[in-house]
This record gives C-alpha cells, structure tokens and sequence, in this order.
C-alpha cells in the first residue's frame, strides 16, 4: 500500500501534540531555579557585599573610628549649653555633667543679650564676604592660567610654588607678613631710606580685614587649584577641537566649554563655603589680636575660645558654638537647595 505525504499507516495512533509550556508552568520553573535568599533582582546580598568588600571596610575602618571619638562623640557633650556647668562639681569633668544644674535655655538669653556675640558675629559675616567676593574666584583664574600652559614643566612647577604656602603654618605666614609690611618690615624701611614716611599695615584695625583676606589668598589659594585642575582634565580635547573649527577663539572656547565644565564643581564648593561662613579662622586671628585689639579681630571662633578657655564659662561657649552649628547646617542645607534650582547637583541629589 502506498502511502502519500502527509498520511499514515492505517491502525497507527497519531503522535502527541507536544505542549507549549504556559506562564504558570515557566513561573513555577523560574521560582525552582532562583534561591529564595536572593532578594529583590539587581541587588546583591549584604552578607556577600561585606565579604566581597571587606578589604575596604578593614581600610576604612580607623577613620570611621576617628570621626567617632573626635566629631560624634563630643556632640553628646553640647548638653552643657542647657546647663551650669562647672567642671569642678565632681572628680572628672565627665561626671560632672551629671551633677551639674539645669537651666534650659539661658545661656543663650545671655548669647542674644551680649554685645560682644553680635560685634564678634557682625566681624564674622564682614570677613566672610569678602573672602567670599575676593578669594573664591581666585583658585578658578589661576586653575584657567595653569591650565593654558601648555609646556608640562612649566606647568609643573608654577604647581609646586603654588602649592608651597599651604603647607605653612599661620605663625610662618604672619610672621612673613610683618617682615613685609610691619612697622620695621622691608618697605617700610625702604620707603624711610628715601625720605618717605613708612607704614605699619599690621596694625591698622581698618584695614585687617583686606589683611586676613589677603594672608587666606597667599597661603590657600594655590592649594584651591587642586579640585579645578582635575575637573578641567576631565573636558574631552574634542570639545575644544569642535570649537575651534565653528571659529570659536580662546575666550569662546573658555566661556562656552571650560567654564561649563567647572560649574557643578564651582556650585559644590560654593555650597560647602557658604555652610562654613560662621567659621573664618581661629589661630590667624588669634595670633594678631594684640596687633590690632579685639574690636577689629574678635570672630566668633575665637569669642568661643575666650569665653569657655580664658574664662571658664563653659556652658555659655557651648550655647555660641552650638547657635553656630545649627546655622551652618541650616545654610548649607540652604545653599544646597538653591543651587538645585539652579540645575545643579550641590552636595547631594535631590
């Protein structure tokens, strides 16, 4: 018997339709494949990211242990704002927080009805802006001018003379400010040798301030180049190529390409300037307070210290840099938000 295409021998079964696994089958197969410790897709356990990662952690771990004992920590000790603390009250000063009265809140009474506070906090803020207006964009300049060098060992080494007055200490860096413009500095005695009157900038309280703004820009602002530098490394050579062939010359391509660049990292270091403008200073103002009295170099860092060190009320300094604290948190948190309106991302994301 001859069979066609497509038929079969007579008294055959025919085969079985083999079955399409169905959604419910395929779910059930992937439930059984898929461990039911594995959490949600994409992330990875802790239990594996701690062994993964516990090289890092290990390296991390003293400075984690730092920033407790010396910046969490002595937080708990704020409580003596709201007290009268007398550290003499008890064999330690840490048990005698404990011992010591309450008085809720007037210390800080005292803080808003001192005319000393507002005259040291009215020099802060004056300080601030104009290191604020004459400092900041200083590292920017010359993170541009280094950056249009184009030899690398001149560039290395205008980097290192730069870098070099970071690394002093404000007793070096006063000291060669009174060799310059003290009273028996080097141009004052120039000037007196040929028949000129001299000067003693150090101590003239009126213009301290340019003074202090002045001592903050040659010992900072070279080490400020750092973090533009990098961001300017990180702009594609291919930007600048692309600029110049639509025509565009040096300050176009400056505008329109690196300034562009070093926005997010302008609007992060404003942001954190700005949380820090109660804070201008302590040892620099401190070593020229006898120079040029307290009216003119008393900040709110030294008022602390002068209070709670030099007098012995600590519970009254303690309200002063706690009010300080909490405003600089309130301004960065400030800051933040408006350079998010601004389209930035400031410290954090939204």
């Amino acid at each position: 018997m001859s069979l066609t295409a497509g038929s079969r021998p007579e008294g055959t079964r025919p085969p079985a339709a083999v079955e399409e696994p169905t959604a419910a089958v395929a779910t059930a197969v992937v439930k059984e494949r898929v461990p039911r410790k594995a959490g949600k897709a994409g992330k990875v356990p802790w239990r594996i990211r701690l062994r993964r990662d516990r090289a890092l952690i290990l390296m991390t771990l003293p400075v984690i242990v730092l920033l407790l004992l010396f910046n969490y920590i002595p937080l708990l000790g704020n409580v003596v704002a709201f007290q009268d603390y007398d550290p003499y009250v008890s064999s330690n000063g840490v048990t005698a927080i404990f011992h010591s009265p309450w008085v809720g809140v007037e210390q800080f009474s005292r803080m808003v009805d001192d005319p000393l506070f507002w005259s040291a906090a009215k020099n802060t803020l004056l300080l601030f802006s104009l290191q604020l207006v004459l400092f900041f964009p200083i590292p920017i300049a010359l993170a541009l001018l280094i950056n249009s060098v184009i030899r690398p060992r001149v560039r290395a080494v205008a980097q290192a003379i730069m870098y070099l007055p970071h690394f002093f200490s404000w007793v070096l860096v006063v000291t060669v400010f009174q060799q310059v413009f003290g009273g028996a500095g080097i141009i004052a005695q120039t000037l007196e040798d040929h028949g000129w009157s001299g000067f003693d900038l150090m101590t003239d309280a009126d213009l301290f301030k340019y003074l202090v703004t002045a001592q903050a820009v040659w010992k900072d602002a070279g080490w400020g180049i750092i973090v533009f530098l990098a961001a300017l490394a990180a702009v594609s050579t291919d930007l600048y190529e692309a600029a110049a062939m639509d025509g565009a010359g040096r300050w176009r391509r400056m505008w329109h390409v690196t300034l562009p660049a070093l926005r997010p990292v302008i609007a992060l270091l404003l942001v954190l300037r700005v949380g820090d403008a109660l804070s201008v200073g302590f040892e620099q103002f401190l070593l020229q307070r006898d120079a040029v009295g307290v009216g003119a170099s008393e900040v709110l860092d030294t008022y602390v210290w002068n209070m709670g060190i030099q007098n012995g009320d600590f519970s009254y300094a303690a309200a002063v840099g706690l009010v300080k604290g909490v405003i600089g948190v309130c301004l960065v948190l400030g800051a933040n938000k408006f350079a998010h309106l601004l389209g930035e991302q400031g410290v954090y994301q939204k």
